[in-house]
């Protein structure tokens, strides 16, 4: 315990807002039927994006992972002497937000802090845990239960300790690369594509390309920290309808020229995600490493930075920064947009465009 407890004056609980994934075989369409509700996607074409999943045994990691966030959110809590429940829930599968809103009602809960598990802005980032919240609170409305405030953190791809958490993770990775390959070994920062509208949209018409400006600028401030001169941004895990143009170059696609161009390792940052989900343990573990084997790259995949004890301290950092208005400390040159309340948008008009393909 804390000599000195810090407090988050008016908050009852944290709750750990994140995307969902299925836990089993039975699960994985019904849970990609949630994904894609509304977007007329045939049971044929779920069945073939479950691939992923069925490879795992139809289990995501990324309920587990988001468990192993929220014990050292708990544990970080206790150290700080900071009395805060944190409760879990997912859009898209179980624990549903819906489901953890009420529980959270009944047990006394009347205003909440939101860490939903995305550094970034624009629309599926960002704006899109904004309708959650909204949901929440019309859910608990319909069933006639007490109303609870949320408030969601603020975006942290440039906090000073996520900066420094992938920092140490790439420095790990060029430390596996024999000192012989080290000159012609090049760095590749990957996050998730969005289609270009949606982001140009990120940010609304104020702030446009918010989304990949602070991928950008992320990348830039770990390999400035890392004392890496030669790096590039990739894009990662595409989908959707081919003749959408999406954010690229495709990670894959650019492997494949840098190996003819003569490089023969990559030291591969997933700085778009906070854990080893779906997305990097298939997309990147899976077909990029199968991809570079045939091409006779090596690749060495960073940790990602979400089960750490530092990054439970920045999460809990940045709840006692919207608590007690402590100033917002950030490396970056580009917009961090700040806290919501009750899922309404931080300015008129960001990241409204609702884009037309998501994942899937």
């Amino acid at each position: 315990m804390a000599d000195h407890p810090e407090t988050l004056p008016d908050y009852d609980a944290l709750l750990v807002l994140s995307f969902g994934g299925p836990e089993g075989v039975d699960e994985v369409v019904p849970f990609l039927e949630n994904v894609t509700r509304g977007r007329g996607i045939p049971r044929e074409r779920l069945e073939e994006v479950g691939e992923h999943y069925y490879h795992f045994d139809g289990v995501s990691p990324l309920n587990a992972l988001n468990r192993e966030i929220i014990s050292h959110l708990e544990k970080e809590l206790v150290s700080r002497g900071i009395d805060l429940p944190v409760y879990f829930g997912n859009r898209n599968w179980h624990p549903l937000a819906n489901d953890t809103a009420a529980r959270m009602a009944r047990d006394g809960v009347r205003k909440a802090l939101v860490f939903a598990t995305s550094a970034w802005g624009g629309y599926s980032a960002c704006l899109q845990y904004n309708e959650d919240i909204r949901g929440m609170i019309d859910h608990l409305a319909e069933q006639d239960l007490p109303a609870i405030e949320f408030t969601k953190l603020r975006q942290f791809y440039d906090h000073p300790i996520f900066i420094r958490v992938m920092t140490d993770a790439v420095r790990e990775a060029y430390a596996r690369i024999p000192a012989e390959e080290i000159a012609g070994t090049r760095l590749l920062f990957t996050a998730h594509s969005v289609p270009t509208a949606a982001d140009t949209a990120a940010g609304g018409p104020q702030d446009p390309h918010l989304y990949s400006r602070q991928v950008k600028e992320a990348s830039r401030l770990i390999a400035e920290a890392a004392g890496v001169d030669d790096y590039d941004v990739v894009w990662q895990s595409r989908s959707g309808n081919p003749a959408t143009p999406w954010l690229e170059p495709d990670i894959v696609d650019h492997t494949t020229e840098l190996a003819g161009d003569g490089v023969k390792s990559v030291v591969v940052c997933p700085v778009g995600f906070i854990s080893d989900h779906m997305e990097v343990i298939w997309d990147l573990d899976s077909e990029l490493a199968e991809a570079a084997d045939e091409l006779g790259v090596r690749v060495e995949r960073t940790r990602t930075a979400g089960p750490t004890d530092e990054f439970a301290r920045m999460v809990i950092d940045l709840a006692v920064e919207v608590a007690t208005d402590v100033p917002r400390v950030g490396l970056g040159e580009v917009t961090v947009q700040g806290c919501t309340v009750n899922g309404a948008p931080c300015r008129p008009g960001c990241c409204q465009i609702r884009p037309n393909s998501r994942t899937a």
